[in-house]
């Protein structure tokens, strides 16, 4: 049933605990996991009229960079162990979309998630993208604190 579970990183302090999870279950039942982050592409409007945020390119490379570290300490850590990994970078504004998605297109069991990202505010709450994912996915979501 979870033969395949999906875990999607941004590299907080939460999306690793979901990783060490899923790891441990993947191992102990014979899976693999399907690590997948989500790169911010350059925002279509700047936050303040007349702002400058620097080079599309630049700020687009940067991010898929980023993107592929996170994806890149979790495939490692899987590989430590042996545990069978593949990974997945796609840039999206959409991000709980782009779990969805993946979850379906890999065929996952299962999705283990931090509960907040990069830009939680609060230890209280959901994060937004945890909360559009359990609203709208079909399979099961563990989430991590």
């Amino acid at each position: 049933m979870f033969e395949t579970i999906l875990v999607p990183t941004d590299g907080s302090p939460w999306s690793d605990k979901a990783a060490d999870a899923a790891i441990g279950v993947a191992k102990a039942i014979g899976g693999r996991i399907v690590v997948l982050a989500v790169a911010e592409p350059y925002p279509i409007m700047p936050a303040a009229e007349g702002a400058f945020l620097g080079d599309w390119t630049e700020y687009e490379a940067e991010s898929r960079r980023i993107a592929q570290e996170h994806v890149h300490k979790v495939t490692t850590a899987a590989g430590d162990v042996h545990v069978p990994c593949e990974s997945v970078v796609v840039a999206s504004f959409n991000t709980s979309d782009e779990i969805i998605d993946a979850a379906n297109r890999f065929h996952c069991g299962v999705i283990f998630m931090g509960s907040h990202g990069r830009k939680g505010l609060s230890k209280l709450f959901l994060g937004s993208q945890t909360q559009k994912v359990l609203a709208h996915s079909t399979i099961p979501v563990m989430v991590f604190r």
